[in-house]
């Protein structure tokens, strides 16, 4: 061979060894963009000098919960000059929810905070804000996969099993009849709810004998509650997994003629119409604490936006059960942030 075709041949060698370094390395846009891991900011942060436009997705806000959740993001951001938050409401309806997502996205949102109304509906229009680099905050509810940059919320496995835990030893030691007043099945805290109390009652005597969907609206769980004290009179008392339907279950049970049947709730909201204030004035026996996480959002939207910080992959925000013993002592503690 000359010289000549052996300076061929290894230039031909050395561009075939590049063509396949190149493919090892990925070619894709897939492969060509960085990779966000968990937890970490899936966008350039522009510090403290930029102006960044918040998406909030809410769930429902006729639900008191979720409209204290709006006005605690409200009250947070204002702290933040630099933040401006467009809020929109899905009434508790997937595809209302997937449509307002999309409209965020076509406004170029800097970052989404959603609550969403149920998981599976809205996991394709949450992966599609993380897969453009949007960061991602899920509100109290999640979604299926890990298309998301951080969950902030409370146990609500956790919160269940004290509920239960709290009907074995406290409402009804000797066991008993109950029945559950569900929130909306698609949503997880209604099944994290259900699960954790099976698992909070497990070795008791207490039967879980009748259970309805309020879908966490106080009319429905009436209605349901209703619904269930006419066709399971001996009930002996009720768990509804949040406090607009146990306060609607309470007008149920006067209506039946059970005035003092115990019923617990979840939320603790520390205004007048909150939980907290239903069991100091006896119409709860108990609810738990269950915080919005509205200044967390903002707070972990700061860290990625403004400070270039990363943010943990889950925040699990602290509950506490409220009896008629603590109420008006953490009523005040709440009410002094």
């Amino acid at each position: 061979m000359t010289g000549a075709s052996i300076r061929r041949a290894c230039g031909v060698l050395a561009l075939a060894g590049l063509l396949v370094a190149t493919a090892a390395c990925g070619t894709t846009s897939e492969n060509s963009q960085p990779k966000q891991g968990a937890g970490q900011p899936a966008a350039k942060c522009g510090g403290p000098g930029g102006k960044y436009t918040i998406g909030m997705s809410q769930a429902n806000v006729a639900e008191p919960y979720r409209q204290r959740m709006d006005d605690d993001i409200r009250a947070a951001a204002a702290a933040v000059p630099q933040f401006t938050v467009n809020f929109a409401d899905a009434a508790q309806d997937n595809s209302t929810q997937v449509e307002q997502v999309d409209t965020f996205l076509t406004q170029r949102i800097d970052l989404l905070i959603i609550s969403p109304n149920e998981a599976t509906p809205l996991t394709a229009p949450v992966k599609r804000a993380y897969d453009q680099g949007i960061p991602v905050l899920l509100l109290d509810r999640k979604v299926d996969g890990d298309a998301y940059t951080s969950f902030i919320g409370a146990d609500n496995v956790d919160i269940g099993r004290q509920a239960g835990q709290f009907f074995a030893t406290k409402l009804l030691p000797g066991g008993g009849k109950v029945a559950i007043l569900k929130g909306l099945a698609g949503s997880t805290p209604a099944k994290e709810r259900s699960d954790g109390f099976d698992a909070g009652i497990q070795g008791s005597q207490v039967q879980i004998v009748a259970s309805g969907d309020g879908d966490w609206l106080r009319d429905k769980g009436q209605q349901q509650a209703d619904a269930i004290l006419k066709a399971h009179p001996d009930i002996q008392a009720i768990y509804a997994e949040n406090d607009p339907m146990a306060e609607g279950a309470r007008i149920a049970a006067q209506n039946a003629g059970k005035p003092y049947l115990p019923i617990t709730g979840i939320d603790g909201l520390p205004i007048d119409s909150g939980g907290i204030k239903a069991v100091s004035a006896g119409r709860l026996s108990a609810t738990f604490v269950y915080p919005t996480g509205g200044k967390e959002a903002v707070d972990a939207a700061k860290k990625l936006l403004i400070d270039c910080q990363q943010v943990a992959r889950a925040q699990t925000l602290p509950t506490q059960l409220v009896t008629k013993d603590n109420a008006e002592q953490i009523y005040a503690t709440l009410n002094k942030h």
